[in-house]
């Protein structure tokens, strides 16, 4: 299955973005040149999530470990174009569904495990599933019973039951066979690879389909704005559901023949542990546990990060005094990324964006015509602002507009949907993000919220990531997000949803609000009602809900 034209993939192709390269390919690769190096690892309390201890996989046991689960896979009728939808958590297990998906010409569907029987029957239907893989629990709660109740006429199959994922050896025989039948399939790079979703903040999740080769343009992006080398130790703490974890990880450790580390969910003691034990030399954090190493030297200098090069951070506005903690007292740059299951693709590196404050908040124009930028990004993407309403576009510095992305690290359009209004008519896709070009210089976008996202009181608009960000820095408040609530004069008013650092000593509403008037703020941001809550509801993918915080039940004050 290919979604992208001939005349897309020729064009890519001869400005050198787009090759032959596949996640097995790379693979084969790292195996004829180092066989015996780490591949990927397994978090110690794995036994605590799936009930099976830890594993690390070289490549040269990757490599046999896929081609045994492949041909596991071709006895039950998985071959080129099959829809495999696969629900396990980070574990060497899923690392290996993604190899074995690529050997066979499959397409792989990573659900979040957090997903239960609405989300898996409705996802299943509109990928026209063909097999599930699953596991038999995941912390005590039966994953694959919920499956089975749901995908009664599919092969539901259980790793470590119905599927090794882990085999040590395959006959020479069986390898001939798989190796003769993957080297028949064609053009295999520009092939469907995987079906990732969307957040489903706003609706139903949308399929993302992606090859081979949109992974890579976004993993080699990645791999330059973070610094990586080959040999590198890798941390992922993000799900192998989205573009910050394929892109970013799997992709990139292959390519580079990195060691991957899987981590998740989030537990900070285990992952900190992790960074010093197994020596890593990237990975990407949430902006609250890198809030909390800065505001707290003793629990940084408690652990051995002395092979750690550079961190990066994202999904959420970042803390100037956190990055310039982290470069100046630890002496470890701060790398802001933003993206999305699409393909976008911006970040903001100590190179593009020297000053720590502009960092937390500002992207380089990438791909803007007229602007030279160092690294692939600039010459692999293109970007623009549009008025959302009308589709003019708008370079004027200050404006704020809706930011449109095409090139080489984008999708075609989404799984079975129609594409209308999801591209400009000159090709780029409409993202749905809000961003003002910056002034003096006008080298800068500043993300200020979603399309979708914000709140119109009486007329003026008001972005909810730009409060979020400003009450993040009150002294009382672990982490803040805004919403909207209805009102019959304004329509819509402020509130603000708040998780205190204590909480029995929450910052009042008019404590609040006096700090964001010292921050600056006009007036009519200002919230009117504060909520406060033990934790931010968020998807799978760390994004807040902004609707769960509109229903809240608990009482504002």
């Amino acid at each position: 299955m290919q979604t992208s034209t001939d005349t897309r993939i020729r064009a890519l192709t001869d400005r050198g973005f787009w090759g032959q390269d596949t996640l097995h390919g790379l693979l084969a690769e790292r195996v004829a040149q180092e066989p015996h190096a780490l591949a990927v690892a397994d978090q110690p309390d794995k036994m605590g999530l799936v009930g099976t201890p830890p594993a690390r996989l070289s490549f040269s046991d990757l490599d046999i470990a896929s081609s045994a689960l492949a041909l596991q896979l071709l006895e039950v009728g998985v071959g080129p174009g099959s829809r495999i939808m696969v629900q396990l958590p980070n574990i060497v297990e899923l690392v290996v569904c993604f190899y074995a998906a690529s050997k066979l010409g499959a397409i792989i569907s990573p659900l979040p495990v957090q997903y239960g029987a609405h989300e898996i029957t409705q996802l299943s239907h509109t990928l026209q599933t063909t097999t599930f893989i699953g596991c038999s629990a995941f912390k005590g709660q039966p994953l694959i019973q919920t499956a089975k109740k749901v995908l009664p006429n599919l092969p539901v199959l259980a790793i470590g039951k119905d599927l090794d994922c882990l085999a040590e050896s395959v006959t020479e025989d069986a390898a001939r066979i798989l190796a003769t039948y993957t080297r028949s399939l064609n053009d295999t790079a520009n092939r469907v690879l995987t079906v990732c979703w969307t957040s489903g903040t706003t609706g139903t999740p949308k399929g993302v389909p992606r090859s081979a080769n949109m992974w890579l343009a976004t993993a080699r992006a990645t791999a330059e704005a973070g610094g990586y080398q080959r040999g590198d130790r890798l941390l992922n703490p993000f799900p192998l559901v989205n573009m910050a974890a394929i892109g970013g990880f799997l992709f990139a450790a292959a390519d580079l023949g990195c060691a991957l580390i899987l981590h998740h969910p989030l537990d900070p003691a285990i992952y900190l542990s992790q960074m010093q034990d197994e020596k890593i030399t990237f990975t990407i954090a949430p902006p609250i546990l890198l809030n909390q190493l800065a505001a707290q030297p003793e629990l940084w200098h408690k652990f051995d990060f002395s092979a750690l090069r550079a961190v990066g951070s994202g999904s959420a506005p970042l803390s100037s005094d956190m990055i310039a903690t982290f470069e100046n007292d630890y002496q470890k740059p701060v790398i802001n990324f933003y993206g999305s299951n699409e393909g976008l693709a911006f970040f903001a590196t100590p190179e593009t964006v020297p000053s720590c404050e502009m960092r937390a908040e500002y992207f380089p124009r990438f791909g803007v015509p007229g602007l030279d930028w160092p690294g692939r990004c600039h010459h692999a993407v293109q970007s623009k602002v549009i008025d959302p309403d009308t589709g003019a576009e708008i370079d004027e510095p200050g404006a704020v507009g809706e930011l449109c992305f095409a090139g080489a690290t984008m999708f075609d359009g989404y799984f079975g949907a129609e594409a209308a209004g999801l591209f400009t008519d000159d090709g780029f896709f409409r993202s749905g993000d809000l961003v003002e070009i910056s002034a003096a210089p006008t080298h800068y976008y500043r993300i200020v919220g979603r399309c979708k996202d914000i709140i119109n009181r009486g007329g003026m608009k008001i972005s909810p990531a730009e409060l979020d960000a400003l009450i993040d820095r009150h002294p009382q408040v672990l982490e803040a997000a805004v919403c909207a609530y209805a009102d019959e004069a304004l329509g819509e008013r402020v509130r603000a949803c708040v998780v205190p650092h204590d909480a029995s000593q929450p910052p009042s509403l008019e404590e609040l609000c006096a700090f964001l008037m010292t921050e600056g703020l006009a007036k009519f941001k200002l919230p009117e009602q504060v909520c406060y809550l033990t934790v931010l509801p968020r998807n799978p993918m760390g994004k807040v809900l902004r609707g769960d915080l509109q229903t809240s039940t608990e009482a504002p004050e």
